[in-house]
């Protein structure tokens, strides 16, 4: 018997505001809308940007660990994007994700599934990386969990300091990847962020 734990998106979206806002943005930065290539930029302005923060609906199935496997399972070079909260301009980047299996175990797939899920809304590296982290913790009930999230900020990359080619990677470990350093050196050796 398997137990389901299902994430969807609840929230509602108004796209005839979403497409006003983007013209009215445009305008105020000076961007003209009366040409045949920008007068539909608006609505696909709207859609994109509803489509980048709406995470794919699925089912987390879990299945008894029957077979009693207690090494780490683990999920490297997620594909993930996300957009930074503070400047709203994307992040994109790739997760590692692991955990020491306890009495459940997750379907493979879903640990990109859980990446994509709290990446898709305006958030900061840090805490995505913690919000997968505890997710996992709170629905397997696992020895040890690891996340490793490695990212290229076009906050960083587009503007200001403009440090194009800088990545920035964030960690959260927990339960014996945390408190058992050669589980944790095994963990960042496979996640490859060195020990």
């Amino acid at each position: 018997m398997s137990t389901d734990v299902h994430l969807g998106d609840d929230t509602t979206r108004d796209m005839e505001a979403a497409e006003k806002a983007a013209a009215d943005f445009l305008r105020a930065l000076g961007v003209g809308l009366d040409t045949e290539h920008l007068r539909a930029t608006p609505g696909r302005m709207a859609r994109a940007w509803a489509e980048m923060l709406t995470p794919r609906e699925f089912t987390a199935t879990t299945f008894p660990n029957d077979e009693g496997y207690d090494e780490l399972v683990l999920a490297r070079d997620i594909p993930f994007r996300s957009v930074c909260e503070h400047h709203l301009l994307p992040f994109v980047g790739t997760a590692c994700v692991a955990y020491l299996p306890g009495e459940r175990i997750l379907g493979l797939s879903k640990l990109a599934r859980i990446v994509e899920h709290f990446a898709c809304r305006p958030q900061t590296q840090e805490r995505l990386t913690r919000q997968v982290a505890l997710w996992l913790q709170e629905q397997l009930a696992p020895k040890a969990v690891g996340v490793v999230l490695r990212a290229e900020h076009s906050c960083m990359t587009l503007r200001g300091v403009q440090a194009t080619g800088s990545s920035t990677v964030t960690s959260s470990l927990l339960g014996g990847l945390r408190e058992d350093p050669r589980s944790r050196a095994e963990f960042l050796a496979l996640a490859g962020a060195g020990a």
